[in-house]
């Protein structure tokens, strides 16, 4: 069914409503009616003023290293803050509801405050990746007609330059100024009466394909979000802590490490810079009980894991790329925890299909999180046979709603959300994911998922990571191409590359073996750990 916006809105500055796109172009949505989500709502409410309300505001939300420091966070604490923050939004800076609001900083406590602040002050909060430059900042700040930031001090000099470029930017207001500011501010403030479908948040899309796009969130869908997903396979408990890499920028990382526990009355522990060991470390010193990363990470941390108290960790979930089987089983031999799959989008704003640990089926991402649908369909839109490679398309209570953004035709078709990815499903009902759409090689007729082979090269001994793409070529019109980062007792030679492809040959169709394979020692990738493989296609000319 369709379901398009309500007449009332509490936004006085309405940008980001009127530009939304056509009401044709909206995806359906399904499960809204059970969720019954009340005409008016304020999602900063239902996720933390509701826990000091049901007596849980001495209760730890958040936890994180300060210097080598553990602190800690209450509810009640954290609302006063994110209180003190609205009222120097809508006092100091003089917003208005409805206004977009750029946040900038590393997963601190002070950001999500922050997040909070402008969520309860009626904004639209448009958090950015802590490493993007200027010239990355420049088109998010003109495209969500951004007026003001609140960022982190040690980040300021990248968002000053283009402040330089964007004049509709006006105010850049730093932590540390902000903190003086508190000091003047009661602890109390009354959150802005929004509507339910009012915009809360707008997502810039990660950047693997080097367009990212803004994708506007409305306050029920940051609860759906919170909601969905955990209920029906983490189950978590006001006792659990969670942990992970994500970025809180990145909507993987705002569910996992902010909604899925606040939801709960549950806590997270933020740490600005995580590396496997760290993160490893983080979970050891902190009893985390649910690790949130991507499938590098878990291979990584699989190699070190036996050196840490892992006794905690009830929970490992992977998102943001594909996850290889053979990573599955080096992590779940070396801690005995089965890795829980999942595939989502900003888009979507979370994940969308998964599965438990007891449902696990090898090579398959999972079945859909209960509340939505997922089919595969063929090039003229009609749904495959099971076992056919088609494209993923997903119906939910979440959907794609591009701001002001001609690209959203292609995202949505005929009510479904088209991923972008290629994928199919067995007759059971579950996914098996093969690539994105956009990186099928087509080698000699034959189409060939970059992942697949990957796949194949990290069973290998020698193989540390590994991205695959196609490369031009005049015979075949693609052929396919590794660059393999190795373990460092393995040699860069030409022994290597013919072991590695002959390992391929027998591992997955022969047709598929990387016929180049380049030696690197590092791969490119976003923040959210995901490849970026149109930086390998720009390499390889």
């Amino acid at each position: 069914m369709k379901i398009m916006q309500r007449a009332y809105t509490a936004h006085v500055d309405t940008f980001a409503r009127d530009n939304l796109p056509p009401p044709d172009q909206w995806p359906e949505f399904a499960g809204l009616d059970e969720l019954a989500y009340p005409p008016r709502m304020n999602c900063a409410a239902e996720l933390l003023d509701k826990r000091i309300l049901s007596g849980h505001g001495g209760r730890a939300v958040l936890h994180a290293l300060v210097d080598g420091r553990k602190t800690s966070c209450t509810y009640g604490e954290l609302m006063q803050r994110a209180n003190r923050i609205a009222r120097v939004i809508r006092e100091d800076l003089r917003l208005v509801p409805g206004t977009r609001v750029l946040l900038r900083a590393p997963n601190n406590p002070m950001l999500v405050a922050c997040w909070f602040a402008v969520l309860k002050a009626g904004c639209i909060a448009v958090t950015t990746m802590p490493l993007l430059r200027a010239k990355e900042l420049v088109p998010i700040i003109d495209k969500a007609k951004v007026a003001a930031a609140l960022c982190d001090e040690r980040l300021a000099g990248e968002l000053e330059s283009a402040k330089s470029q964007s004049p509709g930017l006006k105010q850049i207001l730093c932590f540390d100024s902000l903190a003086r500011l508190l000091e003047h501010h009661p602890p109390e403030f009354q959150n802005v009466d929004t509507a339910s479908d009012d915009v809360a948040l707008i997502a810039f899309t990660s950047g693997t394909t080097g367009q990212p796009k803004g994708t506007v969130h409305f306050h029920r869908d940051m609860i759906t979000m919170s909601s969905c997903y955990p209920r029906a396979f983490l189950e978590p408990s006001a006792s659990d802590i969670c942990c992970g890499t994500p970025p809180l920028a990145f909507t993987f990382g705002l569910g996992s490490l902010l909604g899925f526990p606040m939801l709960a009355g549950a806590a997270s522990v933020l740490v600005e810079r995580l590396t496997p060991e760290a993160l490893l470390q983080t979970i050891q010193d902190f009893r985390a009980t649910a690790c949130f990363t991507a499938p590098t990470y878990y291979r990584k941390m699989a190699a070190i894991a036996k050196s840490f108290d892992l006794s905690s960790l009830r929970k490992c979930i992977s998102a943001g790329e594909a996850l290889p089987d053979a990573t599955r089983q080096l992590f779940k031999r070396s801690t005995g925890i089965e890795i829980m799959d999942g595939i989502g989008s900003t888009e979507m704003t979370h994940m969308f299909i998964s599965h438990t640990p007891a449902r696990v089926r090898r090579g398959a991402i999972g079945y859909p999180v209960p509340g939505y649908r997922a089919t595969v369909l063929d090039a003229s839109g009609a749904p495959c046979a099971p076992g056919q490679i088609g494209r993923l398309a997903v119906k939910g209570p979440t959907g794609c709603r591009y701001l002001a953004d001609a690209r959203q035709g292609a995202y949505v078709h005929n009510g479904w959300n088209l991923t972008g990815d290629a994928a199919k499903m067995d007759a059971d009902g579950y996914f098996y994911y093969h690539a994105r759409t956009d990186d099928m090689i087509i080698s000699a007729g034959y189409n060939i998922a970059g992942p697949e082979v990957e796949a194949a090269l990290l069973e290998h001994e020698a193989v540390a990571e590994c991205g695959v793409v196609g490369v031009p070529d005049e015979e075949r019109g693609q052929v396919v191409k590794a660059f393999v980062v190795l373990k460092k007792e393995f040699p860069e030679n030409g022994e290597t590359v013919k072991t590695l492809q002959e390992h391929v040959k027998k591992t997955i169709a022969p047709y598929k073996y990387p016929r180049k394979i380049d030696f690197v020692s590092e791969l490119p990738r976003t923040e959210t750990g995901k490849l970026q493989r149109f930086k390998l296609r720009s390499s390889a000319p």
